[in-house]
Order: structure tokens, then C-alpha cells, then sequence
């Protein structure tokens, strides 16, 4: 018996791996954090599981729950919205669980940046464009190290997904500005993406903390930057990759001259 740590993806019960719902459907216990996890979802646990939402719960009540069912010889499907490897807190858990001698698997999910992407039709790798994705928070209530500060990553000039930040927009404009970003610099917010409810907003970073506070939207939203969010990219062919170059010669191609 163990512990398995899954990402339920974004919202849509859909975006589950087949791993992940087949050890959901399996499982003896189903612990959840049903303030963002799909019910949907959840509903597709087998009829005599225990079902335990999380939201309420501390730390060592939460993992103390898991070690008790394991050691009862049950099998617990820990679920977690996105993928539980970011902005997850699963190490916390892991680290009681270990001490306890309980063993574990993390199956991966859906992040929220990924189905946000998906959802607005960006790529956020464009060639000649932007080549590096940083995945990050702006520092609110809970800091992030000093080395990490928003205006010393955004000075890469790449796509920036920030997540749990809705109510920091003024910060995120301010610290972009100052790493030189340009006002009309392309954003794109999607507030729980996936979901029948879902907000798209497409902006720029002059206009983002308006434009968020004229969507209502203060929680349960992605927010992409850079100019790889540009909605203009969908009618030009400039920014194309060498994968698919019929001049570039690789493994599985032999390169033609142009």
C-alpha cells in the first residue's frame, strides 16, 4: 500500500493522465483539495471509497490521515489540481511521509500554464522570438527568495507565467516596466482555464491591472506575458523552427538545398 500523489490537471476531469484516473478509480481513500479539484472528477472514484476533502485541513492532520489509511492496508490517491510538482506543496507531505516510513508516487498532471497556453493558442517557445519560459510568483504575503525577485527574472525579456499573483497586478506591471518591458509588451490571463466558467482576458501590460479589475478577477488565474503572446503571431509565417526546415538535415531527414 502506498500513497500516490496525483495531478488532476487544470479543471476539465478530461485532462487527467490515464495513470492518474485508473489509481483514482483504485483507490481505497481519496484525499482531495476540493476548493480546486474538479468534483466531477472526483465522482469517478470507485462507490466504497472514503472521500475526504482537504481544504480545512492543516499539514500533519492531512498527512496524518494518509499514514493511518496506509497502515490500515489502504491505498490512498492524494489529489492535487495541475501538476503537483508546481507550486504543489507537496514536499511538506513527502517529508512527513518519509518519516513514517510511507511509501509514495507523484504522478504528474496538467499545469494551469500549460492549459492556459492551450487555451489561447500560444506557443511559449517561439523561435527567434523567445526560447525560455520562466515559471514564477510575484512576492505578496509570502516571500520568494531575493534572488528571485519578478524585476531580476523579467530582465531575461522571455514568456513569464505567473501564477497565484491576481491580486499583485500593479506590482507585476511596475517590476516589468522597470526590467524595461515595453507598456504594449502582449498578456494574456485566463482565470480557471478549462472550466464552463472560464475568463479569458488578452491584454497588454499597460493595461493589465485594469483590465483584470474590470474582469473581477482576483484568484484562480494564470497570467502569461511576453511577446510570444502576441495574438498577431497567428498571421505571420516569420518565426518558424528548423524542425520542420526542409533544408535542415537531422537524424530522420536528409536536408535539401533551398
Amino acid at each position: 500500500m502506498k500513497v500516490y500523489i496525483i495531478g488532476a490537471g487544470p479543471g476539465d476531469p478530461d485532462l487527467i493522465t490515464v495513470k492518474g484516473l485508473k489509481l483514482l478509480q483504485e483507490a481505497d481513500v481519496v484525499l482531495y483539495t476540493d476548493s480546486l479539484v474538479n468534483d466531477e472528477l472526483i465522482a469517478k472514484a470507485k462507490p466504497d471509497a472514503e472521500i475526504l476533502q482537504s481544504s480545512g485541513m492543516a499539514l500533519e492532520e492531512m498527512v496524518g490521515i494518509m499514514i493511518d489509511r496506509v497502515r490500515s492496508g489502504r491505498t490512498v490517491a492524494r489529489v492535487h489540481t495541475g501538476d503537483p510538482s508546481v507550486f504543489g506543496a507537496v514536499l511538506e507531505q513527502i517529508v512527513l511521509l518519509k518519516k513514517e516510513g510511507i511509501p509514495f508516487e507523484i504522478v504528474p498532471g496538467v499545469s494551469s500554464v500549460f492549459a492556459a497556453a492551450a487555451r489561447i493558442g500560444a506557443e511559449l517557445t517561439v523561435p527567434d522570438l523567445t526560447q525560455t519560459l520562466i515559471l514564477t510568483r510575484v512576492e505578496g504575503r509570502t516571500p520568494v527568495p531575493e534572488r528571485e525577485q519578478l524585476k531580476d527574472l523579467a530582465a531575461h525579456h522571455c514568456t513569464l507565467a505567473l501564477y497565484l499573483s491576481a491580486t499583485l497586478t500593479k506590482k507585476i506591471v511596475a517590476e516589468l516596466l522597470d526590467a524595461g518591458w515595453e507598456p504594449q509588451t502582449p498578456v494574456a490571463v485566463v482565470q480557471r482555464a478549462t472550466w464552463p466558467d472560464e475568463i479569458v482576458v488578452r491584454t497588454t501590460l499597460e493595461r493589465l491591472h485594469d483590465d483584470m479589475r474590470e474582469a473581477g478577477i482576483r484568484s484562480h488565474a494564470m497570467i502569461l506575458a511576453g511577446w510570444a503572446l502576441d495574438p498577431g503571431l497567428h498571421d505571420t509565417d516569420q518565426y518558424r523552427s528548423k524542425l520542420y526546415d526542409k533544408t535542415f538535415t537531422h537524424g530522420f531527414r536528409k536536408g535539401v538545398k533551398a
